[in-house]
């Protein structure tokens, strides 16, 4: 029961994320906002703690990414308003107040601030303005983000708990729910780096975590170039990191979603029957996670899981396009050309 309740918070998220990007304001240019603050704090932290100062035990770049991963708060506070036109003082100044909150609650909250702050902007006289956004802006932005800071902890939690109930249950079955539900949380908002951080996983759980999101970049090589969701930029840029992706990704969460899930599930089941382990957590990324998992286990063994999981990415990559071949899709142009319009409309209300 505890595994069905986390699978269904999951698809909710995904379809509460898929709704925001194209029914809500700004939402395309807010999650591209997003994102790039994922991408700006968790991937280095991915990178410079775990799979070099960790692997290679170099405490200065450790405390590097250590500081980077901290700053999530920071930087969804100020790209997200930045996207909004709002200015960069502005922007910083709410940034630079959403320290202490991680990405987000922090995202959720600038993205409500930042309609009140333009509308400041636009209506209140030159420098009067920065008084008023200082008065306003960072209390109001810490009051909402307080407030819906243990929703999303819930969320985490009731994710997190199914990979604890599968882990309890048999190894097999755990390595396809942990493989399929891991990479995909990699795609949304709420991050596989932070949820295998939260609830504490290593072990083999982790390995699978890990290897799962580098099958998870193996299919979408594939599988967005078979689609054609985007240029070879888009598919370069997914497989490199998911969530550089993640306003493509919503735009067609069906076709995305259910290959990446039923290759992960079996890519789970290949790091489990391998046994393969990676003793410290926060490593479910694409190649961090692949430099961790051979830091920590013989050579010869990993490099035969990663050949099986690529060769079992790539299969479901053309089965799943093959599927999904007449279902209407989302690309990349189309989302710029709505950006595009939108930023039209904007200059016209304003004029």
């Amino acid at each position: 029961m505890q595994i069905i309740l986390g699978v269904l918070v999951l698809l909710a998220v995904i379809a509460v994320m898929t709704l925001f990007t194209f029914k809500a304001p700004k939402g395309k240019k807010a999650v591209s906002a997003l994102s790039g603050a994922a991408c700006a704090t968790f991937l280095p932290q991915a990178f410079l703690s775990y799979a070099i100062g960790g692997v290679f035990h170099i405490d200065f770049v450790k405390q590097i990414g250590d500081t980077m991963g901290s700053m999530g708060g920071l930087a969804a506070g100020s790209l997200v308003p930045l996207a909004f036109g709002i200015s960069p003082v502005f922007s910083i100044l709410l940034g630079v107040s959403l320290l202490k909150f991680k990405l987000l609650p922090a995202f959720i909250a600038a993205y409500i601030v930042s309609f009140l702050i333009k509308e400041i902007q636009k209506r209140v006289t030159d420098g009067l303005d920065l008084i008023v956004v200082v008065l306003v802006g960072p209390i109001l932005v810490n009051i909402l983000a307080d407030l819906i800071s243990p929703g999303v902890l819930v969320i985490l939690h009731l994710i997190g708990d199914t990979i604890v109930s599968a882990e309890a249950g048999n190894p097999y079955v755990m390595g396809a729910v942990l493989g399929a539900i891991i990479p995909l949380v990699g795609m949304t908002p709420l991050s596989s780096m932070v949820l295998t951080s939260l609830i504490g996983l290593v072990g083999v759980p982790m390995a699978i975590g890990a290897l799962g999101c580098t099958g998870n970049s193996f299919l979408n090589f594939s599988f967005f170039r078979k689609m054609k969701f985007g240029d070879s930029s888009t598919t370069l840029a997914v497989t490199i990191e998911p969530l550089t992706q993640i306003d493509i990704i919503a735009a067609n969460p069906i076709p995305i979603f259910t290959t990446n899930a039923i290759a992960g599930a079996i890519n789970g089941i290949i790091v489990t029957a391998f046994g393969l382990v990676v003793n410290v957590t926060g490593m479910a990324t694409p190649w961090a996670g692949l430099i961790v998992v051979f830091g920590m286990n013989p050579m010869m063994k990993v490099l035969i899981a990663v050949i099986l999981i690529l060769v079992n990415s790539t299969i479901w990559a053309y089965i799943g396009a093959y599927v999904f071949r007449n279902f209407k899709i989302h690309t990349v142009a189309e989302i710029r050309e709505d950006d595009e319009l939108a930023e039209k409309d904007d200059k016209t209300a304003k004029a």
